[in-house]
C-alpha cells in the first residue's frame, strides 16, 4: 500500500492569477516536490486557479506590514513575486521573505531595481536564502546565451539583443512598466562609455528566420545594459532593443517618444488604460509570432572576425511563457537541493540555456544559433 507524501517545498506565487503568475502557477504545479499557493488581494480569483492546479489559496497583500509573519505562518520556502511594476517599488517584500527565511524570485526587469538588490545580500546571507532579481527572458535568459557562446571568442566586442513581441497586449502594468521611459533619456554603453540614447528610439531592423521574418526593433531600457558592461570585461558596446507585434503599435510608440522628449506629453506611462484597450481591440490582427535575439561580435581564437547570432522564435502565441521560465527552473532547483547559491543578486549565471529551454518543453518555441559575419 502506497502512502503519498505531502509536498514538501512551498512556493507562494504573488500576483499569481495575474498574466505571468498564471503561467508560473500551473507549469510549478506539474512539478513533483513542490506545493504552489497562489497569492494575491482577489481571494475569489486566487481560489478559482488554485482549485484547477490543486493548489492553495492565499489572501494577501504585498503592502500589509505582517506580510513576513504570514509567509512564516503559510510555512513558505519561496516567494515568487509576479507583482509588478518594479518600476519605483521597494524591497518590501524581498526583506519580508528575508525575515521569514524563505526565497525570494521576482520577474522584474526595471534597471534600478535589478542591479540595486545587491544591498540586501548581508541580510540574506546571513538567513541563509536565495534572492534573485530580474528571473526573466532578460537578464536570465540574454546572460545564460552570452554564456553558452562566449568561449567561442577569444575578444567579446559587442552585444546587441532584443526582444519582438506579439500583438498579444500584456497587463496594464507591465505596459505601463514598459512606456514609462518612452522617449526618456536611457544610458547605454557605446564605444566604451556611457552614451545618452532614448526610450523607443533608434529604430532598426532585424532580420529573424522565417517564419518571423523582419521585425522593427527600438531602444528600451533593461538591467542588461548595466550588468553586461561590468559582467563581460572588454566589450565595448551594450545594446537592447525592443519591438512590438505590429507594425501600427511599433511606429505609434515611437511617435509618443518624440512627444515625450520635446516635453508635450510628461510621461507615456499616464496613457497606459487607454492604450491598453487599443492593444486588445488590435490583438486580432497579429500573427501570434514573437522572437528573441542575441547578436555577439568579437574575434575567435584565430584572431578572425566572429558575428553569431542566438534566436528564439514562438508560435501561436506562446511568446508570454518565455519571461516565466527562469522562476520556474529556479524553483525546480531550489526545491531539489541543486541551487546552493545563498545571497541577494541580479539572476544572471543561475540557470542555463538547457535549464531555460527545458521548462519550454511542449510549446511552439524553437531556437538556433547562426554566423552573421559580413551581414
Amino acid at each position: 500500500m502506497s502512502v503519498s507524501v505531502e509536498p514538501t517545498f512551498r512556493v507562494l506565487v504573488l500576483g499569481g492569477y495575474g498574466n505571468f503568475g498564471s503561467l508560473i502557477v500551473r507549469r510549478l504545479s506539474g512539478i513533483d516536490g513542490i506545493r504552489v499557493l497562489v497569492g494575491g488581494r482577489d481571494q475569489k480569483r486566487a481560489s478559482e486557479l488554485a482549485r484547477e492546479v490543486g493548489g492553495e489559496a492565499v489572501c494577501l497583500d504585498m503592502n500589509q506590514p505582517t506580510l513576513s509573519g504570514r509567509l512564516v505562518e503559510l510555512k513558505v520556502n519561496l516567494v515568487i513575486s509576479t507583482a509588478g511594476p518594479f518600476q519605483g517599488q521597494d524591497y518590501r517584500v524581498a526583506r519580508a521573505a528575508i525575515g521569514a527565511r524563505a526565497h525570494y524570485i521576482d520577474l522584474a526587469d526595471a534597471r534600478a531595481f535589478v542591479c540595486g538588490v545587491t544591498e540586501l545580500d548581508r541580510a540574506a546571507r546571513s538567513a541563509g536564502v536565495l534572492v534573485c532579481s530580474g528571473a526573466s527572458s532578460v537578464p536570465a535568459l540574454s546572460a545564460a546565451v552570452i554564456d553558452q557562446l562566449l568561449p567561442r571568442f577569444q575578444r567579446l566586442d559587442s552585444i546587441h539583443h532584443g526582444i519582438s513581441s506579439s500583438a498579444k497586449i500584456p497587463g496594464v502594468a507591465t505596459l505601463a512598466a514598459v512606456l514609462g521611459y518612452c522617449g526618456k533619456p536611457v544610458r547605454q554603453w557605446r564605444d566604451g562609455q556611457w552614451q545618452v540614447v532614448h526610450g523607443w528610439q533608434g529604430l532598426s531592423v532585424h532580420d529573424f528566420p522565417r517564419p518571423l521574418g523582419r521585425r522593427w526593433v527600438a531602444h528600451c531600457d533593461v538591467p542588461d545594459l548595466e550588468l553586461f558592461a561590468q559582467r563581460y570585461p572588454g566589450v565595448r558596446e551594450v545594446r537592447f532593443s525592443a519591438g512590438l507585434g505590429l507594425r501600427l503599435t511599433q511606429l505609434g510608440t515611437w511617435g509618443l517618444s518624440w512627444l515625450v522628449r520635446g516635453r508635450l506629453l510628461k510621461n507615456a506611462a499616464l496613457l497606459s488604460n487607454g492604450l491598453h484597450r487599443l492593444g486588445v481591440a488590435l490583438q486580432p490582427f497579429g500573427d501570434g509570432r514573437s522572437g528573441m535575439f542575441v547578436q555577439l561580435r568579437g574575434v575567435d581564437e584565430t584572431g578572425r572576425s566572429l558575428a553569431l547570432c542566438w534566436e528564439l522564435i514562438a508560435l501561436d502565441d506562446h511568446g508570454p511563457n518565455i519571461p516565466c521560465m527562469a522562476a520556474v527552473a529556479l524553483a525546480r532547483k531550489l526545491a531539489s537541493g541543486q541551487l546552493r547559491q545563498r545571497g541577494a543578486m541580479p539572476c544572471v549565471g543561475l540557470v542555463s540555456v538547457d535549464d531555460y529551454l527545458a521548462e519550454l518543453d511542449g510549446l511552439k518555441v524553437s531556437h538556433g544559433v547562426r554566423d552573421v559575419a559580413g551581414h
